[in-house]
């Protein structure tokens, strides 16, 4: 199986449990909440997607014909020689290419492996860190990992929907917008959210305010 990355690239983590690690982002091409296509994007179920994930023409991006070469392409990007390499595999939506043979042939190469994944599609297995971010109007498959990471608010998924899923922890991050005063008011909406459910926990876009990656 082949793999299309729509860009790599080497960054801190900006967002939820793992906030401000460095980490080898690859971001896999193709989603199937929506075509990444403006034109498309107001019958999308994910329709609030800020990601450009169409094609293999970001930076570090490409197609690669096997697991091996993609593992060894990710690598080069890693800096250290003493430090276990961390892999955020993201989209897009990841899972529709991350098969068990990516997953295996990453640990051989001693990597450590973290998916960010919308929840629609099962997880192969062996991945240390699964992050869900479930979607309105799109079944949840993957009802259990590690962190689930809620968009809010989001009229039909609210937290109460999703926080008896099976995951250790439990995050809010305000949706983004252009509208500087709606993105207020979503922010200042899930700060009271947590603080009346302290089962939530806020995730804030660090790498935005960062301005990095």
């Amino acid at each position: 199986m082949g793999y299309r990355i729509k860009e790599a690239f080497y960054s801190l983590q900006g967002e939820g449990f793992h906030a401000g690690r460095p980490a080898i982002f690859c971001r896999f091409s193709n989603c199937n909440l929506w075509t990444g296509r403006e034109e498309d994007r107001a019958n999308a179920v994910c329709s609030f997607c800020d990601t450009d994930f169409i094609g293999t023409d970001g930076q570090n991006g490409g197609s690669f014909k096997s697991a091996q070469a993609l593992a060894e392409h990710l690598l080069t990007l890693w800096p250290s020689q003493t430090i276990k390499p961390f892999f955020v595999l993201t989209g897009g939506e990841p899972l529709l290419q991350v098969d068990q043979n990516l997953v295996d042939t990453f640990h051989d190469f001693n990597i450590e492996l973290a998916v960010e994944t919308n929840g629609t599609q099962k997880a192969p297995k062996g991945i240390n860190w699964i992050c869900v971010s479930p979607k309105a109007n799109a079944p949840i498959i993957l009802d259990q990992g590690h962190e689930l990471k809620l968009v809010y608010p989001q009229k039909e998924v609210m937290p109460d929907k999703v926080a008896d899923l099976d995951f250790e922890h439990f995050y809010l991050q305000a949706m983004d917008t252009d509208d500087k005063q709606q993105a207020a008011e979503n922010l200042q909406a899930a700060v009271s959210y947590c603080l009346e459910n302290p089962q939530w926990k806020l995730s804030l876009q660090t790498h935005k305010i960062l301005n990095i990656d």
